[in-house]
């Protein structure tokens, strides 16, 4: 008998880091970044003060996004753009109140632009995610720790997963 070495579809991936301060959340994204390529979706949820800012720091950066471009949370933008050899489309939709001003905004074509997305309050609106997206959920353990969990049930989420963990290096 042979095993199979595929993903189902529908199979679900997770692997999760206990980060201890705020640089190793930005080590943690820069790690992510250096897996990820154009097309990918990012979906970030956690509640305020978790990291998802810390993290959209460090996947800039594994991205090549130089290191004197500043990354700020776009609660106000909506949006922020950094070139790069992968331009990455911060996006922060949790002063939006429904779907309608989501679409309105044109903030679901940002998942789609070629580059990489991450998206903060992406719980919001689950439903504007492609299949692809790579979910991190962040959970605050204490005033400096994090508990940061990658899942994703398609197979290019799982690829993504599977080489974090290989070179996550703590």
């Amino acid at each position: 008998m042979f095993a199979s070495t595929f993903l189902p579809m529908n199979r679900k991936q997770d692997f999760t880091v206990v980060t201890g301060s705020d640089q190793e959340t930005v080590e943690l994204g820069s790690t992510l970044g250096a897996c990820l390529g154009k097309g990918d979706v990012v979906a970030l949820s956690g509640e305020l003060g978790s990291g998802k800012t810390w993290l959209t720091k460090g996947i800039a950066r594994g991205l090549g996004i130089g290191p004197n471009t500043i990354i700020t949370s776009p609660s106000f933008a909506l949006v922020n753009e950094y070139p790069g050899e992968t331009t990455l489309f911060h996006i922060d939709v949790y002063r939006l109140e429904n779907l309608s001003e989501l679409l309105d905004a044109g903030i679901d074509e940002y998942l789609y632009s070629g580059g990489v997305a991450v998206l903060e309050w992406a719980d919001r609106w689950p439903e504007i995610l492609p299949d692809e997206t790579l979910s991190v959920r962040l959970v605050i353990l204490d005033e400096h720790s994090r508990s940061i969990t990658f899942s994703g049930t398609h197979p290019r989420a799982a690829s993504v997963i599977d080489a974090l963990r290989k070179t996550w290096k703590r």
